[in-house]
């Protein structure tokens, strides 16, 4: 009963209710298909890779680095955020289906690796940052224009809420989780004060915001403004991706000077697969749950989140890391092995969820 549910879900997950439904595709089709997603998926990860060879043979000093993350978090990102938000119905952007999904599923793969990583090496500080690597997928730099490159235009609603979520729910969960084995009484306090300072300063989701008052109200800016910001947004993705690209060569390339610890492989490698591989898993059993229960979750809107969060961890958890005095050489390894193995595993995840 439940292989042939899963076997119908993948055949209609995109098409909708109501469409016909095609035969299966012969074993040269399946590889023709595999093709294709490789050659979507491909471009951005070889960004990455350039980004990472650039840091690595100093093609790019390192203190340009922070410039390059600026430019991306301060003004080409939010102008990408603010043209899908203003593009996308609005009702996308509130979809409580897709929120309920997806925090279910956060809050308890935030138990479950805090409580699989807990040990004499590692505290709530480093356990709290490292479940936040493995819950919070790259949707800002890599996700948002990787799925409207596979999925179209539809699938930006869904992924920038969930951007959202994480941003301000699961964040600041970790932070204050972080802070329980602090030296001072008050940290967890601070932790969500500076949670919350970080929220309120991080031009990402007010960009959203303005998106989406501007779809809602029918705004459009003028046309040189409209130009600019066209311009900025179509500089994000790529950017973007040989920032990440340079953040992972840069941890790397401080972890072997000795800038930092060096962890244990069990103390990073489990992390790196729950992202990959256990995160997806579980929004898609919680999503195909809910909807057998009532709730009004559209299956193009469950695959999107399931790809979401087949994404591999995002680079700014580093930062945060850094900030709080957690282990970042952890937290980076984390991000530096789900992102290499994403090419697979990101791949291989759409060909079997989309049409």
């Amino acid at each position: 009963m439940e292989m042939t549910w899963c076997k119908g879900y993948r055949a209609r997950i995109i098409a909708g209710p109501g469409a016909p439904q095609a035969a299966r595709p012969a074993a040269s089709g399946d590889n023709a298909r595999v093709l294709k997603i490789f050659t979507v998926t491909f471009p951005f990860f070889a960004l990455v890779l350039c980004g990472y060879l650039a840091a690595r043979r100093r093609l790019l000093p390192l203190e340009a680095i922070p410039g390059l993350n600026g430019f991306v978090l301060f003004f080409a990102l939010p102008c990408m955020l603010y043209r899908f938000g203003a593009s996308t119905p609005v009702a996308q952007l509130l979809d409580g289906s897709v929120a309920l999904t997806w925090l279910i599923s956060g809050l308890v793969l935030v138990a479950y690796t805090v409580a699989t990583s807990l040990n004499s090496r590692i505290g709530w500080n480093d356990a709290a940052f490292g479940a936040l690597v493995a819950v919070f997928p790259n949707s800002g730099f890599m996700g948002v224009p990787l799925l409207v490159a596979l999925l179209g235009p539809q699938a930006a609603g869904p992924t920038i809420l969930t951007m959202v979520l994480d941003m301000i729910v699961i964040s600041s969960l970790c932070i204050a989780l972080s802070r329980l084995d602090g030296a001072d009484q008050q940290g967890a306090a601070k932790a969500l004060q500076h949670a919350l300072r970080g929220v309120l300063t991080n031009p990402m989701p007010w960009a959203i915001l303005l998106g989406a008052l501007a779809s809602v109200l029918g705004l459009e800016l003028p046309q040189p403004v409209m130009q600019v910001v066209g311009l900025l947004a179509d500089a994000a993705s790529p950017v973007a991706l040989f920032t990440i690209g340079t953040v992972l060569a840069r941890s790397q390339m401080l972890a072997a000077a000795g800038h930092c610890v060096v962890p244990l492989r069990r103390d990073y490698l489990p992390v790196a697969l729950i992202k990959l591989f256990l995160h997806p898993l579980l929004v898609l059993l919680i999503g195909a749950s809910l909807i057998r229960l009532g709730l009004p979750l559209q299956r193009f809107a469950l695959t999107v989140i399931v790809l979401v969060a087949a994404l591999p961890s995002a680079s700014n958890v580093s930062l945060l890391a850094e900030r709080f005095g957690a282990n970042n050489g952890r937290v980076a390894r984390i991000i530096l092995l789900s992102t290499a193995a994403a090419f697979v595993s990101f791949s291989l995840a759409v060909s079997l969820l989309a049409p």
